[in-house]
């Protein structure tokens, strides 16, 4: 276990547990169509990459997307900024989008009603996890990995000021590293 990390709370094979039950999920629901994953970079790649290579029933094309509302913060801003767009038209086509973790929601409603916008033929959300907040949420997700408490949570891509996202595991972060 990394020294910043206070525990773990999914293991690799807990977490590929849950990827393959979406992707089950998602092939079921897009079988023998052409889908658009989008992925929102940095935080979603590592799950958007194992989430696709199980999508066998489906013709998976990519794109990404740089959102962001916390820069070097532990705690969302608000302010929610697209730093790079899509690469092409989605007007027609089915659109997933691939989030790591739903928080507040804010930055993926916004991101959200800019895709409903553009016309797809289907627009929907698969997040890997939702923070326990107690909170109502203007946003869904139909294709969801789990809950997580209301800690820092760092590894499988989701970051502290762009550290951690390489370990194989889900783990909280110690408070006295982003304090």
């Amino acid at each position: 276990m990394h020294p910043d990390v206070e525990k773990i709370l999914l293991s690799k094979e807990a977490i590929d547990e849950i990827v393959d039950r979406m992707a089950a999920q998602i092939n079921e629901d897009y079988a023998g169509k052409t889908l658009l994953c989008v992925g929102i970079l940095k935080g979603s790649c590592v799950f958007m990459m194992d989430l696709i290579r199980r999508l066998t029933d489906v013709d998976v094309e990519i794109d990404f997307m740089v959102a962001s509302s916390y820069g070097s913060s532990a705690q969302s801003s608000g302010d929610v900024k697209i730093k790079k767009d899509l690469s092409r038209d989605i007007e027609g086509i089915d659109v997933l989008i691939v989030e790591d973790i739903l928080d507040t929601g804010n930055t993926l409603t916004k991101l959200m009603g800019v895709l409903r916008d553009r016309k797809p033929a289907s627009l929907e959300l698969a997040v890997f996890l939702e923070k326990d907040l107690g909170i109502e949420r203007a946003i869904k997700a139909k294709y969801l990995g789990g809950i997580c408490p209301d800690e820092f949570v760092v590894g499988y891509g989701l970051d502290y000021n762009e550290k951690y996202r390489q370990l194989p595991y889900l783990g909280t972060l110690k408070r006295e590293i982003y304090s």
